[in-house]
């Protein structure tokens, strides 16, 4: 009933940004859907800023993990996309996914060119592994 992370031999590591092999054995899994920048009242936030999408996102992943009894450190599978993607944005996102995090989930980052609309720069996809005492709760 636990989640093992591996970084193996002969694969580059990135062991406090991501993790390259995640296992999550007899726990029940939650998908939950690419969230965006947007507030309860679905207005988008921080438009044309990176950082202030990213900040929102959290923001909503935290309320969707909670809803189950997960933390973001209980992710086991990340995807981010990103629009207008250079270099320098990776850590201002993966570094904000990862304030509070005890362990990094397997992870992957995907420029692209849009997203299902103009205003949104960033959409986060994650995984969960729920907790052990939070499986009844659900």
């Amino acid at each position: 009933m636990s989640v093992t992370r591996v970084n193996p031999a002969g694969v580059h590591a990135l062991p406090q940004l991501i993790t390259q092999v995640t296992v999550a054995e007899r726990r029940r899994l939650a998908y939950v859907s690419g969230q965006v920048a947007w507030d309860e009242n679905g207005e988008p936030v921080g438009r044309g800023d990176h950082a202030a999408q990213i900040a929102q996102i959290i923001r909503n992943l935290d309320a969707c993990l909670a809803s189950v009894g997960a933390t973001r450190s209980d992710l086991v599978k990340e995807t981010v996309y990103v629009v207008e993607y250079v270099p320098d944005l990776a850590p201002v996102i993966i570094g904000a996914l990862r304030e509070g995090v005890t362990a990094p989930p397997a992870s992957t980052l995907v420029a692209v060119p849009a997203l299902f609309a103009p205003e949104f720069l960033i959409e986060v996809e994650v995984v969960v592994a729920i907790p052990d005492h939070a499986s009844e709760a659900i």
